[in-house]
């Protein structure tokens, strides 16, 4: 484990600050807000880092882009498929999931990502008022076509 320098201290404040599940860009625009000089080298080492560490959780998503959780507990993840909103998802008969595959086929898990994707609550209730106004209006223009 390397000593905590001032430099890991401002990026993981940084991570801290953003409610999200952020990629080394979003930190780095973060941390870039109170301290210029950071570069972005910096910044991904130090992300490399506090994984390695244990501190932070790298997630690998579909999208494809690294991005990082401040909460380091088994946990899983949920996208949503209208705003790229990323959420933990707590699921307790899948906590030992490494242990069911281990007892099950003898293979060593290290580590695992699992996520889900579909619409978040916010955007589920969007669309079905998006989808309730469009059936009114069908509705009103059927009503006038009959009159």
């Amino acid at each position: 484990m390397e000593r905590n320098t001032v430099q890991r201290q401002i990026i993981l404040d940084g991570l801290r600050r953003l409610d999200t599940h952020p990629t080394i860009e979003e930190v780095f625009a973060e941390v870039r807000k109170d301290h210029p000089a950071v570069s972005k080298t910096t910044v991904y080492r130090n992300l490399r880092q506090l994984t390695k560490d244990g501190v932070i959780r790298q997630v690998l998503l579909p999208d494809g882009l690294e991005r990082y959780d401040r909460t380091t507990m088994i946990h899983h993840h949920f996208k949503c498929t209208n705003c790229n909103g990323i959420l933990d998802v707590e699921i307790e008969h899948l906590m030992d999931i490494n242990g069911i595959i281990q007892n099950k086929y003898g293979y060593q898990v290290d580590k695992h990502d699992l996520v889900f994707s579909g619409l978040c609550l916010k955007c589920k209730k969007l669309k079905k008022l998006q989808t309730g106004k469009s059936r009114n209006k069908i509705n009103q223009k059927s009503s006038k076509e009959v009159i």
